[in-house]
């Protein structure tokens, strides 16, 4: 803990060129447990992606519309779900992207719009990555930072990702029944009458899950099992998380018949993908080396102390996570900005009477907004994909996005009174 009495100027220590160019290389050294984490979880789920099964569930559940009554009822409450726990438990992120193909045309199918096509794998997966409780590429990776144990405070995250999803499912359920009584009323509705005579629905060469399929996703769900009880009852951390990972790669590989070239070229392409955030981490922690040495870090908490602090934690916290939607706009990657943010805002937190879990959920629902950035890539190529303007989009989202601003307020004040560690 920070005693914000304590501060006082010293002598500087400016940091000279050499050390600008060392510091990449010892920020690798300094975040090398995060790094070889992401790679190995990033390798793992590519395995996973690999043998088809997770497309081939959403694939069977989207062909049993046709002859279920329930089933289309509760389709868009289910896809935003299973879409929320991928992005609350894996991450999945641009994941989501190829769903698109399935999704508009089924959503056309039956009677709605593009814009529903894409809601559902998009927002689902979107809205559960910044609700996660699981996600060890944001979740995972601040609470390592801040020092607190990996995936603590889950009870929580949970209902806040329940309360997401749920309010997400709802909005969209009622934009569906919208455009499906009246479908001029769409934005996209001279793009959907030229879609519609150009395509089927996609999914008529589906036959339905293989019992090999079925296999891997139990496979799967038991990982997140055994995750979920080594973090809460033997205090796991990043090691064996991985190790645990690791070995549900090989299990998956076999149990999904993929030969070794297959196995290890996937999980190879898996952490190709994530080399980027990786680089990310270890620039990010390199730049923290360099204000360590410069002695500027405490220089720094105590400029921004004032203009987070208030009479009240709640509107420090709240203060926290408009500042961290502010720097979603320029840095999309969740485990970047949870790299590059957490360093300050965890001791940051300590000096306004925020609890560091408290923190940690302000910088995660910063990440509501992704959806309407243009600078976000995910977000450009999915409507390039769906053929929607941004603006068209844009505008789209707007009554969405003051919804998730002003969920994302008044969940963090529960923290606040119950004092959340």
């Amino acid at each position: 803990m920070i005693d914000p009495d304590s501060f006082h100027l010293i002598a500087s220590a400016p940091q000279g060129l050499a050390a600008l160019m060392m510091a990449p290389i010892k920020g690798f050294v300094d975040a090398a447990l995060i790094i070889g984490f992401v790679l190995i979880v990033g390798g793992a789920f590519a395995v996973l992606q690999k043998t088809e099964a997770i497309d081939s569930m959403i694939k069977a559940i989207a062909k049993a519309h046709t002859h279920s009554r329930f089933v289309r009822a509760a389709l868009i409450p289910v896809f935003i779900t299973l879409f929320s726990i991928g992005g609350a438990t894996f991450g999945m992120n641009e994941e989501a992207i190829p769903f698109i193909l399935i999704f508009v045309p089924l959503a056309l199918a039956l009677g709605y719009d593009t814009i529903v096509g894409v809601s559902i794998p998009f927002l689902g997966s979107q809205v559960g990555f910044g609700a996660a409780f699981l996600n060890p590429f944001n979740v995972g990776i601040a609470q390592g930072i801040a020092g607190l144990p990996v995936f603590s405070g889950m009870a929580y995250r949970v209902l806040v990702w329940a309360i997401a999803t749920a309010i997400t499912a709802l909005f969209l359920m009622w934009y569906a029944a919208r455009i499906k009584r009246t479908p001029e009323k769409s934005p996209t509705w001279a793009l959907d009458c030229e879609k519609r005579r150009e395509s089927p629905d996609g999914l008529g060469e589906f036959h339905g899950m293989t019992r090999t399929h079925s296999l891997v996703l139990w496979i799967f769900v038991a990982t997140l099992g055994t995750m979920v009880c080594g973090v809460i009852l033997y205090d796991w951390y990043i090691e064996q998380i991985a190790a645990l990972f690791l070995t549900m790669a090989i299990v998956v590989g076999l149990v999904g018949r993929l030969d070794s070239d297959q196995l290890v070229n996937a999980f190879m392409q898996g952490a190709r993908d994530l080399v980027g955030t990786a680089l990310v981490i270890a620039l990010a922690r390199g730049t923290m080396i360099l204000a360590r040495d410069a002695h500027i870090i405490d220089t720094m908490l105590h400029s921004l102390m004032p203009l987070v602090q208030s009479s009240s934690p709640i509107f420090a916290a709240q203060k926290m996570y408009l500042i961290q939607s502010v720097i979603n706009f320029f840095i999309h990657s969740g485990t970047g900005q949870a790299a590059l943010t957490m360093p300050i805002m965890a001791p940051l937190a300590d000096l306004v009477g925020v609890t560091r879990q408290t923190a940690i959920l302000a910088f995660q629902l910063g990440e509501f907004n992704t959806p309407m950035l243009p600078t976000s890539g995910i977000t450009v190529g999915v409507l390039a994909l769906a053929r929607i303007p941004w603006i068209t989009w844009a505008k789209w989202m707007v009554p969405l996005q003051l919804i998730y601003a002003a969920l994302a307020l008044l969940l963090l004040i529960p923290p606040c009174l119950m004092n959340w560690q």
